[in-house]
């Protein structure tokens, strides 16, 4: 686990490896979410994200955060937990934490080459896309795995 953890970094870390990265010649992508609970429409996201470039960094939303954007019984699991969990993916190449209600300031300071968001958000409506777009950088989205989702499992667990 401690390579997993490696891979948690705060904003100043963070922006000076994926500054690193882009002398190196690498395209950076990035996402962001709660990803409260990792299944299988997350897994098959962050693989077809990750194949958009060389390195892959996720903003992962503060527990305060998501509690603001889900609602007070959110996050069902700590940040740290769901870090460590998205940090020991193999398409994950970074995690960072951000607690404002979206992620328009980290993308600023991050500059990615590659703006990803899910296929149910509208390109014209994708937060940061106007900065990613300015630096010459690309805005994607990805379909989803039907019939995956947190709050699908939530519902489905609250049946037992």
């Amino acid at each position: 686990m401690e390579k997993a953890a490696g891979k948690i970094k705060d904003k100043a870390s963070a922006l000076s490896l994926i500054q690193e990265w882009k002398k190196q010649g690498k395209k950076v992508v990035f996402t962001n979410g709660c990803f409260d609970i990792l299944h299988l429409g997350h897994v098959d996201y962050l693989e077809k994200a990750r194949a958009l470039g060389d390195a892959l960094v996720i903003g992962l939303n503060t527990d305060a955060s998501v509690s603001r954007f889900k609602g007070p019984h959110r996050p069902l699991q700590d940040q740290d937990s769901r870090a460590r969990v998205m940090a020991s993916l193999q398409s994950v190449d970074l995690v960072v934490f951000f607690d404002e209600d979206t992620p328009i300031n980290l993308i600023s300071e991050l500059q990615p080459n590659v703006l990803v968001k899910g296929s149910d958000y509208l390109a014209g409506n994708i937060v940061g896309a106007d900065v990613v777009k300015k630096s010459g950088g690309v805005v994607q989205t990805i379909d989803f795995v039907p019939g995956y989702s947190t709050t699908r499992i939530v519902e489905k667990i609250k049946t037992l």
